[in-house]
């Protein structure tokens, strides 16, 4: 690969992407482009601008994308009710192609050539950020320094920045206890205190959620209201995508809710620890299959169920821009068109447990499933019938087994 003559950056202002961008300067001789995604991690981002400066970046791109983030990536991908594994909400995994799509938007805007990333040659991100690239600019040129420098330890990173006068915090001399990364869907820590799975995590790891044990002693309830399968409302409050999910992050974290202790295998192969907050999504996720129950017919329900393991794992592995993805999404979102209505949760010490929902568009009919008189809505004789045609292999199968006994 030719040396790039600029390149955009996925910077955080950390340690880290401050040591890449000096490196991209000193080892390529190029002009730096830095792009900062407030995504609702929850950090003061005009640091990173004054960090940017000081290290002598060309441009500085800092965006305000939550609403973006929720409305486009977040809402869409739990319309599927998406989890990988059975388990994870993937709150990592969905930010990336935003981040990806921004910085490819970015190059073509200052006319770089390259972008920058600062994911480890052992993760996934790697793949998402580079698979999203070039799904939207296979021209693009991709550095990827964790597998191209030798800077392969704590002690010589902090050596370098020491050399090149990159400003360390304190903490960041010694050996940070886990990674974490943050949105506005999640928190995600990993590594060091957290690497023996057999080994419970310790209480300060979680950042976003109470412990549960001490989460208030009375229950709240909510109720959130659903438009074509995306939250609209809480407590009957409008409120746009970015605000429902902060609204829900907090009612959810407050009483210990979506802590999620899991092994996973990466797509890279090797399986990893992780410990998840999803306390937001933990919610949006219980309503929307709550109101789904009463809305979506049995067979496309069934069907939804059915392809959802498929659609995660696609998010997971980084081809939210792929053709099957965008198919899978076209299916999704036509099954949503009736999904409008509202939930009632009832939030208590870790849990939430739906306990009413109702909408214009349900198809529970009281009249069909009574024990009472149902006025002639269903006649029970014609079970009998029903039994019989779908028996009728089964005895055929019988009746073969006892002839060749």
């Amino acid at each position: 690969m030719s040396a790039p003559k600029k390149v955009v950056l996925a910077y955080s202002g950390g340690l880290d992407t401050s040591i890449i961008l000096k490196w991209l300067q000193t080892e390529y001789g190029c002009e730096v482009v830095t792009f900062t995604a407030d995504l609702g991690q929850g950090e003061e981002l005009e640091p990173a601008r004054a960090k940017a400066e000081l290290m002598g970046a060309s441009s500085i791109y800092i965006e305000d994308v939550r609403e973006e983030f929720v409305r486009d990536f977040v809402f869409p991908m739990f319309r599927a009710n998406a989890l990988y594994e059975g388990l994870y909400l993937l709150g990592t995994s969905i930010a990336r192609p935003l981040i990806s799509k921004r910085l490819v938007e970015i190059a073509q805007l200052e006319g770089a050539d390259a972008v920058a990333h600062g994911a480890t040659g052992k993760g996934n991100d790697q793949v998402r950020f580079e698979l999203a690239a070039y799904a939207l600019n296979p021209d693009i040129k991709v550095i990827a320094p964790w597998r191209e420098w030798g800077l392969s330890s704590r002690t010589k990173l902090i050596d370098f920045a020491e050399k090149n006068q990159i400003p360390i915090a304190k903490d960041k001399r010694g050996e940070a206890p886990f990674s974490v990364d943050a949105n506005l869907l999640h928190t995600s820590s990993e590594g060091k205190v957290l690497e023996d799975p057999a080994v419970e995590a310790p209480d300060y790891v979680y950042q976003r959620t109470v412990n549960p044990e001490d989460a208030p002693g009375t229950p709240e309830y909510v109720e959130i209201g659903f438009q074509a399968g995306d939250a609209v409302s809480i407590n009957g409050i409008v409120m746009s995508p970015a605000t429902i999910l902060t609204e829900l992050n907090r009612l959810g974290g407050q009483h210990g809710i979506g802590r999620l202790d899991l092994v996973e295998g990466r797509f890279v192969g090797m399986k990893s620890r992780g410990i998840y907050e999803t306390p937001g999504g933990t919610l949006l996720l219980e309503a929307h299959r709550a109101i789904e129950s009463i809305t979506l017919d049995r067979g496309a329900a069934h069907l939804k169920d059915e392809l959802m393991p498929k659609y995660a794992e696609l998010i997971y592995n980084g081809f939210w821009f792929s053709p099957e993805r965008e198919m899978l999404q076209a299916l999704i979102d036509k099954s949503q068109e009736h999904v409008t209505g509202t939930v009632r949760l009832k939030l208590y010490k870790g849990s939430a447990r739906t306990m009413g929902r109702w909408s214009d568009y349900s198809l529970y009919s009281e009249a069909h499933v009574t024990f009472e008189d149902d006025a002639g809505a269903y006649d029970q004789k014609d079970a009998a019938g029903f039994i019989q045609l779908n028996a009728l292999r089964l005895k055929l199968l019988a009746a073969r087994k006892n002839r060749i006994r």
